[in-house]
């Protein structure tokens, strides 16, 4: 039977939470950090606002483990509930330092909202999975992603502009500047009430096989050794995770020296200006997510090398731009370049995480991904004292990320391959992938096809989120113009009556946990009928 591609409704109840979230959290850092824009320069601005973003960081590492087994032992959806419950309570201290000008208090309470997201993260991220199945993944992660963006773009947008609307021109210090603010406080305060009672909105799904908190191995640090260690050995997962960890580490620097190469190189002084051109990635992140989410049945791994190309193409222009619109239109060209890259990251480490241990998988996608932001901005804070001004510092974000764009390339040649196949097939072919759940996440695993045309091993590739190793003719396989593709491809090739040493490497790429197609029945089928499969293919 044919399963629905059509998202459950309390899914939206769950962007809802993810969007306001996104919009609380931020709106506060945007408060803090244009104070700072206001009231000092040079390079203690750029330390400054490293250090308010390395206090966002933290969170998702020093509390990596409990975030972990939270997400793993509990309902997922009652562990959003109840940070989002403390939420409430946190923006109402927050809005208390605002209305009595206490900057450095309100300054630490970004680590204590930092906090609480980092806390029920792992829940947020590994709910989707359970909501709407392994099927519709991609889609899903489509809309978290965009609705998230959109959220930092509104939430950039409208904390900038009230921010400047309210500004006294004659406050002298932080304090002063703050206390101008307590409407943007009580805005903070309102949202946090909309994301509660959105969360008690939520289905509660309780975990199969919770897990047990052991306080010795947390304190032994054994847990986050396990932790680590599980997604290391999973080698997607630890790509995903360092992929998705080095695009925010570059948009983390991007914040922190923009503005000062705005205000220094191109003579911009006011942060709802500035905030609005960054903010043009969020609407590019809101549409590339959307369109890598179209893909309803299956995740389009051939968006990731492509990303990460355009990634480096628009950091690398940056520097040489000075008109305002072209800039606006590169940040928005480098959010597309992010949606597109993010979406199916994102997909493939929740797919390939074994059930029961989703909270495991994404907080130690925080912890490591954290890690990697916080080395950027250490750097970038280096950068700063030793002199190398905000351009400088954009150049160097720039052979980052060709490293990274190089790195993608190597380590997934077939995905540029299957985005052009998809190309290809979406021509004149409308494809819908069914049964995506039913392959193993990890582990060998042999397919046997029915052969019904010459573009079988196109469809099954296209379709499959695991990397297939095509069993291919000889006579094929050899072609001139073929065979340096199908080798970059990873295809094994067969020769009739000499198959032996094929089937050897068949057996030892699935010893190896590798997916390996064959195609048994020996010729195309004439009617589209099962024929009988030739004899030999058992010994794989």
């Amino acid at each position: 039977m044919e399963k629905s591609t059509k998202l459950p409704l309390s899914f939206m109840a769950f962007v809802a939470v993810a969007f306001i979230n996104a919009f609380v959290d931020l709106g506060h850092k945007i408060v803090v950090q244009n104070t700072l824009f206001h009231t000092t320069d040079g390079q203690a601005q750029v330390i400054l606002t490293g250090v308010l973003n390395a206090m966002i960081l933290l969170p998702f590492i020093l509390f990596f483990t409990p975030a972990s087994w939270l997400s793993d032992r509990f309902s997922k959806p009652k562990v959003m509930r109840v940070a989002a419950a403390s939420a409430v309570v946190v923006t109402s201290l927050i809005t208390l330092c605002y209305a009595a000008g206490l900057f450095w208090p309100a300054f630490v309470l970004t680590f204590v909202l930092a906090t609480q997201s980092a806390l029920y993260s792992p829940a947020k991220y590994g709910y989707i999975r359970e909501l709407v199945g392994s099927e519709r993944l991609s889609r899903a992660n489509g809309w978290v992603q965009g609705a998230t963006t959109v959220a930092i773009l509104l939430g950039t947008l409208a904390f900038s502009f009230m921010f400047e609307a309210r500004l006294d021109a004659d406050a002298a210090t932080k304090g002063d500047v703050l206390r101008s603010l307590v409407p943007l406080g009580v805005l903070l305060v309102i949202g946090s009430i909309i994301e509660y009672f959105m969360a008690r909105q939520l289905p509660d799904i309780e975990p199969t096989e919770p897990r047990l908190w052991d306080w010795q191995g947390y304190v032994k640090g054994k847990n986050l050794k396990q932790s680590v260690a599980a997604v290391w050995n999973r080698q997607v997962i630890w790509l995903s995770i360092v992929g998705l960890g080095v695009f925010w580490a570059l948009c983390q620097v991007l914040l922190v020296v923009f503005p000062a190469h705005a205000e220094a190189a191109l003579g911009m002084d006011n942060t709802f200006h500035i905030q609005a051109l960054m903010a043009c990635s969020a609407i590019g992140i809101a549409l590339g997510s959307m369109l890598a989410g179209r893909s309803d049945s299956h995740i389009e791994m051939g968006y990731i090398p492509l990303g990460a190309v355009l990634i480096a193409a628009s950091i690398g222009v940056m520097p040489w731009l000075s008109s305002a619109w072209a800039i606006g239109l590169n940040f928005f060209v480098l959010g597309l370049a992010g949606g597109l890259y993010l979406v199916p990251l994102n997909s493939l480490m929740q797919f390939h995480a074994p059930k029961g241990e989703s909270g495991r998988v994404i907080a130690s996608n925080n912890l490591i991904g954290n890690w990697i932001m916080l080395s950027f901005l250490a750097l970038s804070a280096g950068l700063s004292a030793l002199g190398l001004t905000a351009t400088g510092q954009i150049h160097v974000l720039l052979w980052a990320a060709l490293g990274g764009a190089l790195y993608t390339i190597y380590r997934l040649p077939q995905s540029m391959l299957r985005l052009v196949v998809a190309w290809v097939l979406g021509t004149r072919y409308r494809m819908q992938v069914n049964g995506v759940g039913n392959i193993p996440a990890e582990g060998g695993v042999l397919l046997l096809g029915n052969h019904i045309s010459f573009i079988d091993w196109a469809i099954v590739q296209v379709a499959c989120p695991r990397s297939i190793r095509f069993v291919v003719a000889a006579e094929i396989y050899n072609k001139p113009l073929l065979k340096q593709f199908l080798r970059v491809s990873g295809a094994i090739p067969i020769a009739e009556g000499d198959y032996k040493k094929s089937l050897a490497d068949v057996r030892a790429a699935l010893q190896r946990g590798e997916v390996v197609c064959l195609f048994p029945e020996g010729a195309l089928t004439k009617t589209g009928n099962l024929m009988t499969f030739k004899r030999g293919y058992e010994q794989a």
